[in-house]
């Protein structure tokens, strides 16, 4: 029996890689610098979907800042300074990750679609051994919008589909996120949901079509299945 399953897209932060505290911690410090707070219920609940720009923009606008689109390229540059210091601290993979996505990238291909910097991206790939697997890469500032517009998902699938060199079918195409933002985003591209616990509990996954612990908690035939549904 042929394989329903024509390619995965993975989100980055809080799938692959456990550095949703670290990005937290870096805006916290970041902020601090400037007199604001910020707590983590306030940013898992309102701002974990958004790339740094569109998280700094939401939040001025929520508090009333006034702050130029200088003073948030500043606050990103250096909050992305922090986070790179951060993330030398130690190895980020989620259990499981590693194993899951060589096996993954042995039958289809496969992506990412995330609102985290390139460079991040790159540094925590490379230093897992994992960069060679993602022939495609959709990061912050590749799409005019970030999540939860569906364009970082629609730039993937495009991305993946010239890679493939065939018409692939979205709803044969998996996305693996971990946030209602990143499940909006991909639901708007076409694509299957599959939603991980690792930032939120399930309950607050809507749109997810399966829901799993994390990625040591799915398997290639579940997403098989998942596609076979809706290729039947």
């Amino acid at each position: 029996m042929s394989r329903a399953l024509q390619a995965i897209v993975f989100d980055f932060d809080g799938v692959i890689a456990n550095s949703e505290p670290l990005h937290l911690l870096a805006f916290q410090r970041t902020l601090a610098d400037e007199g604001i707070e910020l707590d983590a219920d306030e940013y898992f609940a309102r701002y974990l979907g958004y790339d740094d720009v569109g998280m700094l923009a939401t939040l001025a606008r929520d508090r009333g800042l006034d702050m130029t689109e200088r003073e948030i390229t500043t606050l990103v540059a250096r909050k992305g300074a922090t986070m790179s210091d951060l993330m030398q601290a130690g190895a980020v993979l989620f259990p499981g990750t590693r194993e899951f996505i060589v096996q993954a990238a042995a039958s289809v291909p496969v992506a990412i679609a995330s609102g985290a910097l390139r460079h991040e991206i790159d540094e925590i790939l490379h230093a897992a051994g994992l960069a060679a697997y993602f022939p495609v890469i959709v990061a912050a500032g590749d799409t005019p919008e970030s999540k939860p517009s569906p364009a970082p998902y629609r730039r993937a699938f495009e991305r993946l589909q010239a890679h493939a060199g065939t018409a692939l079918d979205p709803r044969r195409v998996v996305a693996i996120e971990d946030s209602r933002w990143g499940l909006e985003s991909a639901a708007g591209a076409g694509l299957r949901c599959v939603g991980v616990t690792n930032s939120y509990p399930a309950h607050e996954l809507p749109g997810a079509e399966l829901v799993v612990d994390g990625l040591e908690a799915l398997s290639l035939l579940q997403l098989d299945q998942l596609c076979r549904g809706a290729a039947s």
